[in-house]
């Protein structure tokens, strides 16, 4: 059976923080079948009103927290040897004046500015398992970070003009991206996202576009995607064949972008031609327009 000292874990976190901790655990075991466990826990923890729920943000907490753990420790020792090595470049380096960086322009200061793109960035993307951030560029590269240390990871290449989105899918097991080439690119990310040197591994890509690809979305269950073109059409994407299984038609004018609904049964697009329209997504149907806009839906 699980034993938890709670008195002593209550010295470090607050009621709250001991709150979800508990339900996260609870989860953990629930997921993996570990109901002794389980029942063990919710009835010392005083949890009997705890529901296992996908949605909830304790769902998974555990598994996440402990890949970042990971991460995190990786980061600290390539940092330590990096402190290391500046420490040896700055005792032999030729002191110079100082020199002022005020800035008078009145802001919050950011948490780090990353930087690195050669042209302006399009497009950022969060992760949504791990501490990730992928932005997309007119320089036609994505770049990878890490939004909790700021560090720089790796640059995917590909395309060849300028991206214009990026999305990874509801398990962030790959990104796709689009284009002015007027391609999708779909990369592989590593299952824990501690392979840095072979993650993001573009593994197709995605024709049938006449124009520039402005948007790209995945649908919740993670085996379809969607995209939008300035050739005024929408199409959806089988993603283990590559093949575009649907092509929906009804706008007139640059379609800029498209979203799912949170159950897939529905996408939402906006477009140059005023107006946003929502379809159904298995027909293809467009069963609703949206007009009132005096100019361009982005």
């Amino acid at each position: 059976a699980l034993n938890l000292n709670l008195s002593n874990m209550s010295i470090v976190l607050s009621d709250r923080q001991r709150d979800e901790l508990h339900k996260a655990i609870l989860d953990y075991l629930h997921a993996n079948g570990y109901s002794e466990s389980f029942n063990s826990l919710k009835l010392e923890a005083h949890q009997d009103d705890f529901n296992s729920d996908p949605k909830q943000k304790y769902s998974g907490l555990l598994e996440k927290k402990w890949t970042s753990v990971i991460r995190l420790q990786k980061k600290i020792m390539d940092l330590e040897n990096k402190i290391t090595q500046m420490q040896e470049e700055l005792s032999t380096a030729t002191p110079r004046k100082p020199t002022s960086t005020v800035d008078w322009v009145p802001r919050a200061p950011e948490k780090y500015a990353l930087t690195g793109h050669r042209n302006p960035v399009t497009r950022v993307a969060f992760h949504p398992v791990f501490s990730v951030l992928a932005s997309a560029s007119e320089d036609t590269t994505i770049k990878i970070w890490d939004y909790e240390t700021g560090e720089f990871e790796r640059t995917l290449k590909g395309h060849t003009k300028a991206v214009q989105d990026i999305a990874f899918d509801p398990k962030g097991n790959f990104l796709g991206t689009s284009a002015y080439d007027n391609t999708i690119l779909l990369c592989r990310s590593d299952d824990k996202g501690l392979d840095l040197q072979n993650d993001y591994k573009c593994v197709k890509t995605l024709y049938g576009h006449d124009h520039s690809v402005s948007s790209v979305a995945f649908l919740p269950s993670g085996d379809t995607i969607v995209s939008a073109s300035r050739d005024k059409t929408i199409k959806r994407w089988e993603f283990a064949s590559g093949y575009c299984v649907k092509t929906y038609f009804g706008h007139l004018e640059w379609v800029r972008s498209v979203s799912p609904s949170e159950d897939g049964k529905w996408l939402i697009t906006s477009s140059n031609d005023q107006t946003a329209r929502l379809w159904e997504t298995a027909s293809a149907e467009c069963k609703m327009e949206f007009r009132g806009h005096d100019h361009v839906v982005e």
